[in-house]
């Protein structure tokens, strides 16, 4: 059975966050944009615990990027042109505007929500 290439990437980016085996691969479904938006906007907030919070985003959005770009031929066969610099807090702040953008959808999973920001915001011209 072939898989879509936006659930391989979520499964693939759980086994990296999870440490577990692949059976474990359902919990990144419990993980929410809106979840995922917190630390990414307190990372910019909160003085005492922000450089934390903002690790903590961009590790999830690290080990998704990670995923993508290996099973998608960089990304460019999906017409996604990642940037080169800076990389995670670029996906940061796109995924970060995409999810105020699209409020009503903060209870997806947090890997669907990163996709559709990054096709968004980095499609290649």
């Amino acid at each position: 059975m072939l898989l879509n290439k936006t659930v391989f990437v979520a499964l693939t980016t759980s086994l990296f966050l999870l440490g577990g085996p692949a059976s474990q691969a359902g919990t990144l479904s419990s993980y929410t944009i809106k979840q995922l938006l917190e630390p990414c906007v307190e990372g910019d907030n909160d003085s005492r615990w922000g450089a934390t919070a903002e690790a903590e985003c961009e590790q999830y959005i690290t080990g998704f990027i990670d995923a993508f770009v290996m099973t998608a031929d960089g990304g460019q066969a999906d017409g996604v042109c990642l940037p080169e610099a800076n990389r995670a807090d670029e996906v940061r702040w796109a995924f970060m505007r995409w999810a105020h953008d699209n409020y009503d959808q903060r209870e997806r999973p947090a890997a669907e929500g990163l996709m559709a920001a990054i096709k968004a915001h980095f499609a290649c011209k």
